[in-house]
């Protein structure tokens, strides 16, 4: 058996792989893109496996496969074609999708690699020979009615996006926000110092800063769900440039709710196909929710490394889950891995944002943005990373991070911000030359106090106390 045959299309004659599902165009694709060996995210495969499907059933209860056309289909011939979608979209052939990233801008080899694969999947589904020149379910004439690049590929993305977000980024940034929330909880008696600018600030409690954290986590939540609602207008239904030349009034319609029936998400055809096919500001804003969600963990995930640093010479307010050996030269030194690994994470998806700005400001042109492909790729990669990654702290961190009450409450008496509360009561010029010699003397605040009889005991003792400093008072 050779390890190739020869597929023809408008061009000519081109070698492909002997037992691929893809043809000739696919393949020329190969050929032309041996870029980065980056192939098309696997759920934006599945994704453009999903829109043929709404596709084919708008199509079949249009009547336009079995009733119109110049090669009509029967049934069964329908109920196949509809089956191969299926297959597509449940990532049974994820590997026939070879095609680099970085190929033409509007996706067209991509959109023409999975109407081969579903073409031919649906001509063996028959009993037919998927390798004969005549393909009674034809890719272009079947798999493709009624659609162009222009719209079905950012359809596509748009639908990948929305059920990585809907399925991945989300259940992971809530169990994030549970766990934060559970621990801010149980460490909510745990006085320490607060700190500003780095430096020394008055006292809160442990649970308060972590209650903080998991208040922004929350909001994270809130943003990735703020994510989807741009990106959930359609543009199926445009074809090429936005009028809709070669398919049926009702086709964007019928596509989007038969992709709302199929994922329970609210998509809906685009109100403009023109905005909808020629620019991708929607993917844009997307992805800049996207972006905030990483500055949020950004943030977060470095602030539990710097509670967790030490443990003998910095703050160790926390302690982090041992996760394997820091050095390769100091002997049983342990790094807060999994804070830095978010940290770049997220350094990753700010640098995706500049690739989605830049492709959406740049690439559209008329009808058409020419960027699409590789704005899908980085969107996509955004999402799957934020998930990931989360997933990951939560497992191998957050779970497993414990307080220590210990360090969080030797730091508060020698506090210098301690003499705060004594405003009210003496002033804060009085109060600022305390702070200045409690600091030269090496004495605490209270100390001084009780030396130069500042405050009666009691007040001073009511003053300084550091759990009335952790919330307000008449």
């Amino acid at each position: 058996m050779t390890d190739y045959r020869t597929e023809k299309d408008s061009m000519g004659d081109v070698r492909v792989p002997a037992q691929a599902y893809y043809g000739a165009q696919t393949q020329r694709a190969v050929d032309n893109f041996p870029i980065s060996g980056w192939t098309l995210p696997r759920p934006l495969v599945r994704a453009l496996g999903l829109v043929k499907l709404a596709c084919a059933t708008a199509n079949r209860d249009l009547g336009k496969l079995t009733k119109t056309g110049k090669n009509k289909l029967a049934d069964s011939q329908v109920e196949k074609l509809l089956a191969a979608c299926r297959e597509v979209a449940e990532g049974r052939f994820d590997d026939q999708f070879p095609i680099d990233v970085f190929q033409t801008g509007s996706g067209t080899s991509s959109n023409m690699n999975a109407n081969e694969v579903i073409a031919n999947r649906a001509i063996e589904l028959l009993g037919g020979d998927r390798f004969h020149k005549d393909k009674p379910v034809h890719p272009n004439d079947h798999v493709n009615m009624g659609q162009s690049t222009n719209d079905i590929f950012p359809t596509a993305i748009h639908v990948a996006v929305a059920l990585e977000i809907h399925r991945e980024l989300i259940p992971a940034l809530e169990r994030l926000q549970k766990v934060l929330t559970d621990k801010a909880n149980a460490w909510d008696k745990i006085i320490k110092i607060g700190r500003t600018h780095l430096a020394d600030a008055t006292p809160l409690r442990l649970g308060q800063e972590i209650g903080g954290f998991a208040r922004q986590i929350e909001l994270s939540v809130t943003r990735a769900k703020k994510a989807m609602e741009p990106i959930l207008e359609l543009p199926a239904g445009g074809t090429a440039v936005g009028t809709g030349i070669n398919t049926h009034p009702e086709f964007g319609h019928r596509v989007a709710a038969a992709l709302a029936k199929e994922t329970s998400l609210p998509f809906i055809e685009a109100l403009d196909h023109f905005e909808a096919n020629a620019q991708r500001d929607g993917l844009v804003e997307c992805h800049g929710q996207l972006r905030t969600i990483a500055v949020t963990l950004f943030n977060v995930s470095n602030n539990v490394r710097w509670l967790g640093s030490g443990p003998r010479c910095a703050f160790y307010e926390v302690k982090l889950p041992d996760r394997q050996p820091g050095s390769s030269i100091m002997p049983g030194k342990v790094n807060p891995v999994m804070c830095e690994s978010m940290m770049q994470v997220a350094a990753r998806v700010l640098g995706n944002d500049q690739t989605l700005a830049f492709s959406g400001a740049t690439g559209g042109q008329f009808q058409l943005n020419i960027m699409m492909p590789i704005m899908g790729h980085a969107a996509l990669e955004s999402v799957q990373l934020l998930a990931a990654a989360t997933r990951a702290f939560v497992d191998f961190c957050a779970i497993e991070m414990e307080a220590n009450p210990e360090a969080c409450e030797a730091s508060v008496e020698k506090s210098l911000s301690m003499v705060t509360s004594l405003n009210p009561h003496i002033g804060y010029e009085r109060a600022a030359a305390l702070a200045k010699e409690a600091f030269k003397s090496g004495k605490t605040i209270r100390e001084l106090c009780r030396e130069q009889n500042v405050l009666p005991e009691a007040t001073l003792q009511t003053a300084l106390d550091p759990w009335s400093m952790t919330e307000p008072h008449e």
